[in-house]
């Protein structure tokens, strides 16, 4: 097992956002080389479910989900990945290549004494997930996708369809050195907050929610460790030994994403040899703050086969 160390200053920060019944800590592990904060929860002994978030959010952006499934009977690990909030951010563009967020998980897997576990993955944290199903087939139990395209279905919609070629515009201004940095932490974050604001429902993120990610986004070296996912994948474009995925595949999408175009979530689910696809209309990128409980339940089932 990794070596992992308990933050016994967060209890504060995880009762403030998970329900105080559910058991769950917060810990620093050695994984790949880079100490990650994970937050975990429920027994011990159940099968392992690891929630991965994306861009621009950190550990809390799954809050609504971890207590159901806890309660379904799993245990829970979600770790700010490397370069968000409390865990590591290391130096260099190379650090964030996908084969190296993939590695992490694998080895963030290993620090519970398993061998696998069930994998669901939000926006970055899905595309982390796509490749560790396809790289790490045979760690990854079941498979969950939330609004994030498998790589080769992403590609190939930026080659032949326009209208998701302009929605990707955003990921090219991130590229630059520190110019990006320097409009992100413009006025107390405007950039990120708005790109959490506009893109989703109205009411989704409450000033407090916010509050809590400014004081993620204001941790030293956390703007640049999240644009470097952005300049990896530009640089190091990632190369899967297969698109095949054979792990069982749930792919939940919210229609209103102003990102991503409705068709990728269909071809996506087209690489997976075992998929079912569920469309939510009137629902945005944001599908674990907007409608966490239809999520919960299409895990949940997903998860018991």
């Amino acid at each position: 097992m990794g070596a992992n160390t308990r933050e016994t200053a967060s209890s504060e920060m995880l009762d403030a956002a998970i329900p105080s019944a559910v058991d769950a800590t917060s810990s620093r592990r050695r994984v790949n080389g880079t100490e990650l904060h994970v937050v975990a929860a429920g027994d011990e002994t159940a099968p392992l479910v690891v929630l991965l978030h994306g861009f621009p959010e950190y550990w809390y952006g799954w809050r609504a989900v971890i207590a159901p499934l806890v309660d379904a009977g799993y245990r829970v690990l979600v770790p700010d990945q490397r370069g968000y909030n409390r865990s590591e951010k290391p130096d260099g563009v190379r650090a964030y290549r996908t084969i190296v967020l993939s590695q992490d998980i694998v080895d963030l897997i290993a620090t519970e004494s398993c061998d696998t576990a069930h994998v669901v993955g939000h926006d970055w944290g899905g595309v982390v997930a796509w490749d560790l199903a396809c790289r790490y087939p045979e760690v990854v139990d079941r498979l969950a996708i939330v609004n994030a395209p498998h790589p080769t279905a992403y590609r190939r919609q930026l080659l032949s369809n326009l209208e998701q070629l302009r929605r990707s515009w955003y990921a090219i201004c991130f590229q630059p050195p520190w110019i990006p940095e320097r409009a992100c932490r413009y006025d107390d974050y405007r950039l990120l907050e708005r790109a959490l604001r506009r893109t989703a429902a109205p009411e989704t993120f409450t000033d407090a929610e916010l509050a809590r990610y400014r004081r993620a986004w204001s941790r030293d070296g956390a703007v640049t460790g999240m644009l470097n996912w952005y300049r990896a994948a530009l640089r190091y474009p990632p190369q899967l030994p297969t698109d095949r995925v054979d792990a069982p595949t749930l792919v939940v999408w919210g229609e209103d994403d102003t990102a991503l175009v409705p068709s990728l979530a269909v071809d996506s689910a087209g690489f997976c040899a075992t998929s079912h696809l569920e469309l939510l209309p009137a629902t945005s990128h944001w599908v674990a703050h907007e409608a966490p409980d239809r999520l919960c339940e299409f895990l949940i089932e997903h998860l018991e086969g």
